[in-house]
């Protein structure tokens, strides 16, 4: 027998004011010069590790949308081991998961210094954004038991 999750709460109807201020987030970051695809793969991975299925399911339907391979969405848990991610990305995911499980160690100097390679200033502040912001929908998700229809 399926287990039929109950949605809590709607944060946003309740306080629309939050969504619009989430929704500027998302608007600067696809206008930052980050590409759409790894802001996608970002979304991703971190809602993988959070488990927030809702978040899931619409980055990925987003990552396909804008021509992101089946393929590359599936080895995404495996991404260190993958030759399917290039250093770029795979130093972006690296990232990623050390700031979603930042009480761990933190970010490592040699993951910043690895990330520095790729990106300049305005575009690390850009991904840190990301992936806090990500973090942050999951956390809305998870609590609320928002679920993908």
């Amino acid at each position: 027998m399926l287990n039929v999750i109950k949605h809590r709460l709607d944060v946003w109807k309740e306080e629309p004011l939050y969504w619009n201020q989430i929704a500027a987030i998302d608007k600067r970051l696809y206008a930052s010069t980050i590409p759409k695809s790894l802001i996608e793969l970002i979304k991703i991975r971190v809602s993988q590790i959070n488990k927030c299925v809702f978040c899931i399911d619409y980055h990925t339907q987003e990552a396909l949308q804008q021509g992101e391979t089946a393929r590359r969405i599936f080895a995404l848990t495996a991404w260190e081991e993958s030759p399917l991610f290039t250093d770029m990305e795979k130093s972006t995911l690296q990232m990623a998961e050390e700031i979603t499980h930042i009480s761990v160690h933190g970010v490592t100097d040699a993951t910043y210094e690895k990330i520095k390679t790729h990106f300049n200033d305005r575009e690390i502040a850009d991904i840190i954004v990301c992936i806090c912001h990500i973090n942050f929908l999951n956390r809305i998700g998870i609590s609320t038991r928002t679920v993908a229809s």
